[in-house]
């Protein structure tokens, strides 16, 4: 069974990270934009990595171009953006794609494990899939659900039987 921890990803330094690090935690998986109107849920994703990372939340920001290329930059500019203007924190990966025959392997694995509206298609920015500690999708928000809407359902996670 395929699950979160399966796969790898590259930093904002563009080193190969293995997700199997965060085996064993919640995840909470981002596909993010620094000139969106959504852009400032990093502000409440970052509430919620420092109000739940303790018990074993885990932010996962992955930016995208995708959506009227409203993440042009490279990513020393990504990064310097979301911590010059949010303070992120969180692990933040390299830009990715995630719809299309170019898609990351991770987005074309968390999409096949829950579709939205457009079917398995990401519909916009900060769609959200959260992650059980099991590596499993427990459920996907779209981009309107701000972060903090989602507490409840972190909790939950965290409590849950590892």
């Amino acid at each position: 069974m395929t699950t979160l921890h399966d796969f790898t990803a590259d930093t904002l330094a563009g080193q190969e990270q293995p997700l199997s690090l965060y085996d064993g935690k919640v995840a909470l998986v981002v596909n993010t934009a620094s000139k969106c109107g959504f852009t400032p849920q990093f502000e409440g994703l970052e509430t919620l990595w420092r109000r739940f990372g303790s018990e074993g939340l885990v932010v996962l920001g992955f930016p995208c171009n995708q959506f009227n290329s409203q993440d042009p930059g490279d990513a020393a500019q990504i990064g310097e953006f979301c911590q010059a203007n949010y303070g992120v924190s969180f692990p933040m990966f390299d830009k990715i794609e995630v719809n299309g025959d170019g898609a990351h392997p991770l987005y074309q694995w968390l999409r096949k494990q829950k579709g939205g509206l457009l079917g398995s298609r990401i519909k916009w920015n900060f769609t959200k899939f959260l992650v059980g500690r099991d590596g499993q999708v427990i459920k996907r928000y779209g981009p309107t659900t701000k972060p903090a809407d989602i507490a409840s359902d972190i909790e939950a996670a965290l409590a849950a039987p590892a």
